[in-house]
């Protein structure tokens, strides 16, 4: 192996990593001698010759033995007469033995102890699968969390969880962890949040600590990483993600991530991370209706009776909260848990009146200020029609069904009567009105496409 065979394989090595690596990580590589199947090379940096090994390492590998040499790892120096440790030694190597005594400035990680065990993020005791409610917003979310907390054969991967704030992500995230943890102690599970990952990659570069921080989470059974819409626009990141992502799929090994939206919608994610996520399962945690709403409530207040066996609910209350705090579970839980307070201080019985004065500034933050007009012009653009249209006389089926789905949505999102919808329609009738909702509430069971446009609709309007 020469100089001149060096400068030969850098012109194919150009062809397969691309001008913008090649000029940036391989051509200031400069090839010092090949002894026992270790090909050393001189680098500027200490960063330079981790990047290099951690990601174009076999590439060079290949080519150096395509080339008829006889390459077995390669090692990189940071300055002349200095030392390296090979790509595949261990995190913390001691000293090249045949130098013992020769001094070297640290290079790849061997100026540092080792980072130690990954810690997980903490687990909330109170998010396990026994205290989720079920319903049919999430039910899907909750078969698919429930088939992978089994601990079984790896048979979808990633399993991406995704949804708006308050609606279960890190709940049925923390309760796979902990069945995990009693079903499957042998696994190594790790949970942490994007925010985690990100401050531990950034932590591993300035103490020079790659190899230690790849080592450590590709050693991992299950993967768990929450809201990673945080590691967008963060470019290293997102590589180091990449990287690690493929490596424990290439091992079977499972990864659950969670999100605020689907994959393709996160703004400033890299499209090959945005392709990895969605290759496995993606699951939406729809917004919570009613009936799961008060399911939930129902739920917490045999939690609560625990601690106040004695405080009464008034019939009437707990429906209250459930159709008027409809868009995030934890303001509803926490005004639950304001009321049962409230109501054990001051020894009365929870109904409406102290309902009403207990939760006045969150029942008033969540009154429905959608309007219907908003409504109509929102659901004229998505069909594609005039807002005369949607008002006017007409009767053809394609002004009829999004005037109906208008008629549906004012009654669902607005606190108009029916009346008044019908007076914002160009007069119609209240009985109209009625007609239209019961028919979209019928389509709704029957017709896979209505029951999609409504929900985009409304998420629309209620965003």
């Amino acid at each position: 192996m020469t100089q001149e065979k060096w400068g030969q394989l850098r012109g194919k090595l150009l062809k397969t990593v691309g001008q913008n690596n090649y000029t940036t990580w391989i051509e200031p590589l400069e090839f010092q001698e090949l002894q026992d199947g270790v090909a050393v090379f001189s680098v500027p940096t200490n960063f330079m010759g981790n990047y290099v090994s951690q990601n174009f390492a076999d590439i060079i590998l290949y080519e150096l033995n395509s080339s008829g040499a006889s390459v077995q790892r390669l090692a990189f120096r940071v300055a002349a007469n200095s030392t390296a440790r090979p790509v595949n030694a261990p995190a913390v190597a001691a000293a090249d033995p045949e130098t013992p005594e020769e001094p070297h400035p640290p290079t790849t990680d061997t100026s540092n102890p080792p980072m130690g065990s990954l810690q997980a993020a903490p687990l909330d005791a109170r998010f396990t699968f026994d205290s989720f409610v079920v319903g049919k917003p999430n039910e899907l979310a909750h078969a698919a969390a429930r088939r992978v907390a089994e601990g079984g054969p790896v048979t979808f991967n990633p399993l991406v969880l995704y949804g708006g704030v308050g609606l279960g992500k890190t709940h049925l995230m923390h309760a796979i962890a902990w069945e995990l943890k009693a079903k499957r102690p042998d696994l190594n599970v790790l949970y942490l949040s994007a925010e985690q990952f990100m401050y531990r990659f950034v932590q591993a570069l300035r103490e020079r600590r790659m190899m230690d921080f790849k080592h450590l989470f590709r050693s991992v059974d299950v993967l768990m990483v929450d809201d990673v819409q945080f590691i967008a626009g963060k470019d290293s990141t997102q590589e180091e993600f990449f990287h690690t992502f493929n490596a424990l799929v290439d091992q079977n090994k499972q990864i659950i991530i969670s999100a605020d939206r689907a994959p393709g919608e996160i703004k400033d994610l890299e499209d090959r991370v945005k392709s990895r996520l969605q290759c496995g399962l993606v699951v939406d945690l729809h917004p919570t209706d009613y009936e799961l709403r008060l399911g939930i409530l129902q739920t917490k207040v045999q939690y609560y009776r625990k601690t106040y066996p004695d405080l009464k609910i008034a019939d009437g209350v707990l429906e209250l909260l459930a159709h008027r705090i409809s868009t995030n579970v934890r303001v509803l839980e926490g005004a639950l848990t304001r009321l049962f307070a409230f109501a054990s201080l001051v020894g009365r019985e929870i109904d409406m009146e102290l309902t009403q004065d207990c939760l006045a500034d969150v029942l008033r933050a969540s009154e429905r200020k959608i309007t219907v007009e908003e409504i109509q012009r929102k659901v004229s653009e998505y069909y594609n029609i005039r807002l005369s249209d949607i008002i006017g006389p007409k009767r053809l089926r394609s002004y009829a069904r999004p005037r109906q789905v208008a008629m549906y949505l004012a009654k669902q999102l607005t606190s108009r009567s029916l009346p008044e919808i019908g007076r914002r329609f160009g007069g119609r009738d209240h009985t109209t009105v009625m007609h239209g909702v019961k028919r979209i509430e019928e389509l709704k069971l029957t017709d896979g496409q209505i029951a999609e446009d409504v929900e985009m609709l409304r998420r629309a309007l209620e965003a």
